[in-house]
């Protein structure tokens, strides 16, 4: 028994006790080969770690707790704890056995806490064996392998006392051939909340359940008149469907009552996916989404799931309320962002859901505020603001945990989630016997407290933002059991904030420099709120030219919400790339209006037109804009007798217009011009075009080559005059001498003269007027008017 105290002690080890006697004992004999040999080089390392675990209190066989079933039971039900036993060492373990040990009453909170620390430890105190026909035994357990094990047992023979917290510890006993004594190889501990009888003052617990995703839309649509959304990936997609994270949420929180906490930014997305959608590809490239069926079935459900409950609606893509308050409060018109956010919630909620939404309540991250957080939270109309206990700490003496509203000044509520119950369900809960554990520590907390005074007090429970598809599973199987419960009764937020104040509890908002570091580091830097102003002032300046603003300002407007997103903590890169792709795409955009480039323009003489033309891309019109032409060098070259000279422009979508505008020159030489657009405010709209126009100059000797042309034109036409003048004089005279007067005899006229007659003048030869052909019939009623006749309109 005394070797056995010693393997027990933690200096030196056994393993070394028993190599330093081995050597003495060597040193003293002779060596006979065969008849002395040393152990295996590997089974002293064995013994050395199997001693080392020992001596950390690790254990050498690991025990996983994956059921407990009721997770509170009450008298007459029977308990059943089932789970695996594994072998982590190099030797195997005979004589195993798993136990149920009751440990004493637990009497605090931070109790709980350091149970949860030391839950493998094999050292400490385990409690009491229940024994009896109430374990497992294994004859060995090879190294390795991992034994189930199912022990039930009525909560009559776990002899509980009084209502409250019980340690619950399932352990495994046995021995190893470097340890041939029964001890305690490993150990799980847990909690077992007792509750026999119904508590005579219930808490009253408010859980909120949290529909929060990543950004997953983009603030690009397709050029048609749908204007069909584009989506960074299909990730929402997958969380919606069957078995998703989001999916789990829905199908968990409608048989819970709990409040939903819900981004309307995902159900834009969501409804967004309902009527079509396109995914972005490589480059340019987008193909479409094909999950329209999975996306309505999901509001569908989610419909159902909320219908009577109370439904919080955060501000739209749930923005960081601490990023803005520490970064971008300096930048302009980032908390008319926020401000935007809030007011569209109303719209984009109701109609999805057809419930009418909470809005005035702000949740932080964490829940951790100071004096700038609560100020930007405010801001836009919240009077409620969720923080958690471990940001809001108390100060004074209360001997129990105070209900969760506390008035902060400025008729502003703080709402005060408990951190231990809110963190309850954090970390990696895949596995069986982590639920297991979560779940039981939730309940234990809850009890402990709901014991610490008969004052009924309202407690809030803030989860993580975005619990995976097992949190989401392990909260539900909690929440469940809670209000199977005999010590808590379930309340929304809303009857939570407007519970009597505590008058012992803390009110004073703690100062800025207690906000976790581990929190600030995560935060959006003031770069991204003045690059989202950027992205404002550009569409300000571009949505006044557009006949309809709304295809652009809309998608626009929700995607500088989600660039300040709470989403983006710890996705720095993924956050600059979104608010990058979404300035970009505005440009694209602006750019699609625009004036096209012009060469070199030649003005020959005085004055000239110049044509400007303004190209529409878009499939919308664009109107309210100014084309501005104006002269760098006015001494030679002016628009319209100015400097410059503006006119206003309309074109429809798809289409180009130019513009004329009047120029006039003063000089030969080329002069530079500038087109520039505006908006209606006097506002630079795209880049200007600058061409030259080349002035050639009109010289005295080219004005009198042009007067000698027209000049001989002229006396030409004179001298056809006369000569016709003559002719006509002529033919006057003959008929008054010798020709018979027209009559019955004669109704022809001059075209009856008899052959040898001479006509009154005759052009180009001797061509006798008689032989000119009349015409059947005029060809204008001037011409049959004409007393000359067919041979006079010939002649002209």
């Amino acid at each position: 028994m005394a070797e056995a105290a010693d393997f027990q002690g933690t200096s030196p080890s056994p393993a070394r006790r028993w190599l330093r006697r081995t050597a003495a004992l060597l040193a003293g004999v002779p060596l006979l080969t065969g008849l002395v040999q040393l152990p295996a080089a590997g089974s002293a390392h064995a013994d050395v770690r199997d001693s080392a675990e020992a001596a950390s209190g690790s254990g050498t066989v690991s025990v996983a707790l994956d059921s407990l079933s009721p997770s509170a039971p009450t008298d007459g039900d029977t308990l059943t704890v089932s789970g695996t036993v594994t072998n982590n060492g190099k030797r195997k373990v005979t004589d195993a056995q798993v136990d149920l040990r009751v440990g004493p009453r637990l009497s605090t909170r931070s109790a709980i806490d350091t149970v949860v620390r030391d839950g493998d430890e094999v050292r400490g105190s385990l409690g009491s064996e229940v024994g009896g026909k109430y374990v497992e035994k294994f004859p060995e357990l090879s190294p390795g392998v991992a034994e189930h094990f199912d022990i039930s047992v009525p909560v009559d023979e776990l002899d509980l006392g009084r209502s409250g917290v019980y340690q619950l510890a399932v352990s495994l006993s046995g021995q190893t051939s470097a340890q041939p004594w029964e001890q305690v190889l490993g150990v799980q501990r847990t909690f077992l909340p007792w509750q026999p009888d119904e508590a005579g003052t219930r808490t009253k617990t408010t859980y909120l359940w949290p529909l929060v995703s990543t950004v997953h839309m983009t603030a690009e649509t397709e050029s048609n008149e749908q204007q069909t959304p584009v989506f960074l990936d299909d990730d929402l997609a997958k969380e919606i469907s069957p078995g998703g994270r989001l999916d789990q949420m829905v199908q968990l929180g409608k048989d819970l009552d709990v409040t939903w906490v819900i981004d309307p930014g995902l159900l834009a997305s969501v409804d967004e996916m309902t009527r079509g959608y396109r995914i972005q590809g490589e480059g340019d490239t987008t193909t479409a989404g094909t999950h329209q069926t999975v996306a309505k079935q999901w509001l569908a459900d989610l419909q159902e799931a909320v219908a009577g409950k109370e439904v919080v609606a955060l501000p739209f893509a749930d923005p960081d309320l601490a990023s803005l308050a520490h970064n971008g409060t300096g930048v302009t018109g980032s908390l008319s962002q926020l401000k935007t956010a809030t007011d569209v919630v109303a719209n984009t909620v109701e109609p999805i859901l057809h419930v009418k939404p909470t809005t005035d309540f702000a949740w932080p991250v964490d829940g951790a505020i100071d004096p700038s957080i609560v100020k930007v939270a405010t801001s836009a109309g919240a009077d409620k603001i969720i923080a958690r206990s471990d940001s809001l700490r108390e100060t004074g003496d209360l001997p129990y945990t105070p209900s969760a509203a506390r008035p902060i000044g400025g008729g502003t509520t703080a709402v005060v989630a408990d951190a231990r119950l809110s963190t309850a369900f954090q970390g990696d809960l895949t596995k069986a016997s982590a639920s297991t554990l979560a779940v039981q520590h939730f309940l234990a907390q809850s009890l402990m407290l709901g014991g610490q005074t008969d004052k009924q007090r309202s407690v809030v429970v803030a989860p993580q933002r975005m619990p995976s598809a097992s949190q989401a599973l392990t909260m539900a199987e909690a929440v469940a059991a809670l209000e199977d419960g005999t010590w808590s009764e379930s309340q929304n937020l809303t009857e939570a904030a407007a519970a009597e104040p505590d008058p012992g509890a803390t009110t004073k908002v703690p100062p800025s420099s207690s906000y976790p570091p581990a929190l600030r580091k995560q935060e959006l830097l003031r770069k991204a709120f003045d690059q989202i102003a950027r992205t404002q002032a550009k569409l300000d300046k571009f949505k006044v030219i557009l006949s309809d603003e709304s295809r652009v300002v809309t998608p626009f407007g929700r995607a500088m919400n989600r660039e300040m997103s709470t989403s983006w903590r710890g996705r720095t890169t993924a956050a600059a790339s979104f608010r990058n792709d979404v300035e970009w795409y505005l440009n694209d955009l602006i750019e699609q209006v625009r004036l096209i480039d012009k060469s070199e323009t030649k003005l020959s003489g005085r004055s000239a037109t110049i044509p400007v033309t303004v190209q529409n891309n878009l499939v919308q019109g664009v109107d309210r804009l100014v084309l501005r032409l104006s002269s760098r060098n006015p001494t030679r070259l002016t628009i319209g007798g100015e400097d410059y000279q503006e006119q206003p422009v309309t074109v429809s979508g798809g289409h180009s217009q130019s513009v004329k505008f009047t120029t006039s020159a003063n000089a030969n030489g080329r002069a530079t011009v500038v087109a520039q657009l505006y908006t209606q405010d006097g506002q630079r709209y795209g880049e200007p075009v600058v061409f030259d126009v080349k002035v050639t100059e009109i010289t005295a000797t080219v004005m009198l080559v042009i007067g000698g042309g027209v000049l001989l034109l002229v006396l030409a036409g004179f001298r056809m005059y006369t000569q016709r003048k003559r002719a006509a004089a002529r033919e006057t005279a003959a008929d008054g001498s010798g020709r018979t007067g027209d009559g019955p005899q004669n109704p022809e006229g001059t075209a009856a003269r008899p052959a040898g007659e001479s006509g009154a003048g005759s052009r180009g030869g001797d061509r006798d007027d008689r032989e000119q052909p009349s015409d059947p019939a005029p060809d204008t009623a001037a011409e049959s008017a004409d007393p000359s006749g067919a041979g006079e309109r010939v002649d002209r």
